[in-house]
């Protein structure tokens, strides 16, 4: 009996670390993803690496802002680190809910942020004033900012109370201090390493197009470069110049991931993955797969191995592959295989035999019609859904069911 006893206060201990654990989870990424207008913001926070800090918090608020305020922010050309220094002022260190933020004490509050526990920021210079104004308006401002209210609540986003709180605020909080150049940490020549290790021709197109700085932007904060080799990227130079402008940057974009990715990270980490291109209105995204040491790069128009490392050191990793990654927003999708024609009916037994004609055999679709440029965008096959849009676990059922079955066992 008392064996069974303390089998079921075991179980019971269990079930309720479990519920705690799956009431606490969540991902910053994945609730902004729900949200299209927060793309920019949502973008940045992966490219900055303060989204996994945020999941890392268990008592968290992001203030978040619209993709119009961060092309605000992004038109003052900072630098990536300073970015981030700017976000995180607007990653409050407690949790605020709608309801919350009418009822603050005294009608103001004053919350540390992510920047304040940086160390940066001097005095209380990553601090935000949080006042709860009349007519039901709430006003946000950064303490160094002489107690000028710049921002106001907007709406609540998402919440899970008390863990994490997503708000709308409406605009950047402005910071001389999160503002402040901040210098960058010694950046490698990422188009010399490709030159000398076979992927000269990549490097080049890179250098002559306006995406070459967006991968230099990146590289402070973490950066992932998939470069073709010269073989393969000289057989595709014909189609790549027949693409738009933007078409070229695009494709360029494409082979590169705003975070940095080992080679470990890539055979544990498999599934979809965002790239430089990847912004509201276009996934640029491709699969990530491997089959033991091999990893492989999928879109529904090629299949890329990669071949080799030509560098894999925080915070940058350049891996070469065997193909150009073509993305279904730029090129058409490989057409399927045509079924077989159906057999012919046998001829009657009394029949006279009929003379047999031959037929041609149908022609195959032509490969080179599945890498051809689209005609537009919106007529590429988009690929499955990115992981980022799922919604949240929701543990409180599953942490019930558990709880009941405990407490079954505790009456046996």
């Amino acid at each position: 009996m008392q064996l069974r006893q303390e089998t079921a206060a075991g179980i019971l201990v269990l079930t309720v670390l479990l519920l705690v654990s799956a009431v606490h989870a969540h991902n910053i990424t994945r609730i902004l993803a729900k949200h299209p207008e927060f793309s920019t913001f949502n973008h940045y926070l992966t490219i900055t690496h303060l989204a996994p800090e945020i999941n890392g918090k268990t008592t968290i608020t992001i203030c978040a802002v619209d993709n119009a305020a961060m092309n605000e922010l992004l038109a003052k050309k900072l630098s990536i680190n300073t970015i981030k220094n700017i976000l995180s002022l607007h990653v409050l260190l407690d949790y605020f809910g709608a309801k919350k933020l009418h009822q603050i004490r005294d009608g103001t509050a004053l919350v540390a942020t992510m920047f304040q526990a940086t160390g940066t920021a001097p005095g209380t210079a990553g601090f935000v004033n949080i006042t709860d104004l009349k007519g039901g308006k709430v006003g946000f401002g950064a303490e160094n900012n002489d107690g000028v209210l710049s921002a106001s609540y907007v709406k609540s986003v998402e919440e899970i109370p008390y863990n994490i709180s997503v708000i709308q605020i409406s605009k950047i909080l402005p910071s001389d201090v999160a503002e402040a150049p901040t210098p960058a940490p010694a950046q490698q020549n990422i188009t010399s390493i490709m030159s000398k290790h076979g992927c000269k021709v990549f490097a080049d197109t890179l250098l002559a197009n306006a995406a070459e700085k967006t991968f230099e932007d990146n590289l402070a904060g973490g950066l992932t470069v998939f470069c073709p080799m010269d073989d393969a990227f000289k057989a595709f130079l014909p189609k790549y110049k027949n693409l738009t402008a933007a078409g070229k940057t695009a494709l360029l974009e494409y082979h590169g991931v705003p975070v940095y990715m080992s080679m470990s990270d890539l055979k544990s980490n498999n599934g979809l993955q965002n790239t430089l291109a990847t912004d509201g209105a276009n996934k640029y995204d491709f699969n990530v797969q491997n089959d033991g040491e091999q990893v492989t790069l999928k879109t529904k128009v090629t299949t890329a191995r990669i071949t080799g490392t030509l560098i894999d050191e925080q915070p940058l990793a350049i891996f070469t592959i065997d193909k150009v990654l073509l993305p279904t927003e730029l090129f058409k999708a490989e057409a399927p295989t045509p079924a077989p024609a159906p057999a012919p009916e046998p001829a009657a037994a009394d029949a006279p035999a009929a003379p047999k004609k031959k037929k041609k055999a149908a022609p195959s679709p032509d490969d080179s019609d599945a890498d051809a440029p689209a005609d537009s965008p919106d007529e590429a096959a988009d690929l499955a859904a990115d992981d980022n849009s799922a919604g949240r676990f929701d543990g409180i059922g599953y942490g019930a069911a558990g709880l009941a079955l405990a407490f079954g066992f505790l009456q046996l």
